[in-house]
């Protein structure tokens, strides 16, 4: 007859416990796999299968009962450490929709906003359409299964432990935030310089010939101009795009490895890159 003691219960459940609570802290907050459009249930059974998968892999457990005090405190960790992962990831889709928006304003399409579900929030058609592109060519290149591979990384990288996060884990996810303005103006960089162009070529001619009413043509031509230069920018976009998302999963990691780097490094040893 087989028996099973408390004891045996307790570290059967504490080996998945810790792990699950990690896995869906990053599933309820990194893009993608938070996305409105995919039931809780289905994001509930994927991080449980994959916590299954990765159990026979991961390093020791602290021998702590998931019911005491310091058991909730090692959970309490791993939610931490799954929702700063997950911010590391949305930072960089964030400073996409940034892109977006400067590139709505300049076209003069600032005003074109809607009800976006997903974000819950009022989003510009330009942005919508940008993060849209963004998230295909994530997908496209694998993302998705790189990020279980980045999840079970985490493990080795930032094990399960008593120990808490520093504050400089803290201090870096706040200094990645900035790159949300830096890499959103260089995304929009070569249609602002183009509507620049437009606006300043358009403002001597008012000048020259004020007859012509530039008022009522020249949103119709910096609307025209704007769709021909994200038309013509769609075709450049792989190469910047696939080097932030590589610094987005690299900074999924670094997160809480001390010490603090000062700005995403490039992906480190075991994460795959993108193709």
């Amino acid at each position: 007859m087989i028996s099973i003691t408390v004891a045996q219960l307790e570290i059967w459940i504490a080996s998945v416990i810790y792990p699950l609570a990690r896995i869906l802290a990053v599933a309820a907050s990194a893009p993608f796999l938070s996305n409105t459009a995919l039931p809780r249930r289905i994001r509930l059974m994927l991080g449980l299968a994959l916590a299954l998968a990765i159990v026979p892999i991961l390093p020791p457990m602290p021998n702590v009962p998931p019911n005491s005090g310091m058991g909730l405190w090692i959970l309490a960790q791993q939610i931490l450490i799954g929702v700063g992962m997950g911010l590391s990831m949305r930072i960089v889709f964030t400073a996409v929709d940034m892109g977006s928006a400067v590139v709505a304003f300049q076209m003069g399409l600032g005003f074109a906003n809607f009800y976006d579900p997903q974000n819950t929030s009022q989003t510009s058609v330009v942005s919508n359409f940008m993060t849209l592109i963004a998230t295909l060519l994530f997908i496209s290149m694998n993302g998705h299964l790189i990020y279980f591979a980045v999840i079970a990384q985490s493990f080795t990288a930032i094990p399960i432990s008593i120990t808490p996060l520093q504050a400089s884990s803290w201090e870096f996810l706040a200094l990645l935030g900035s790159r949300i303005f830096s890499t959103g103006v260089l995304l929009a960089l070569p249609i602002v310089v183009m509507m620049m162009c437009c606006n300043l070529s358009l403002g001597v001619l008012n000048r020259v010939a004020p007859q012509l009413h530039l008022f009522a043509i020249g949103f119709p031509v910096t609307l025209m101009l704007g769709f021909v230069s994200l038309a013509l920018m769609m075709s450049y976009l792989v190469v910047p795009l696939e080097r932030i998302f590589n610094e987005g999963l690299s900074a999924m990691l670094a997160f809480a490895l001390p010490p603090m780097p000062q700005a995403p490094q490039p992906l480190l040893p075991g994460i795959p890159e993108l193709p």
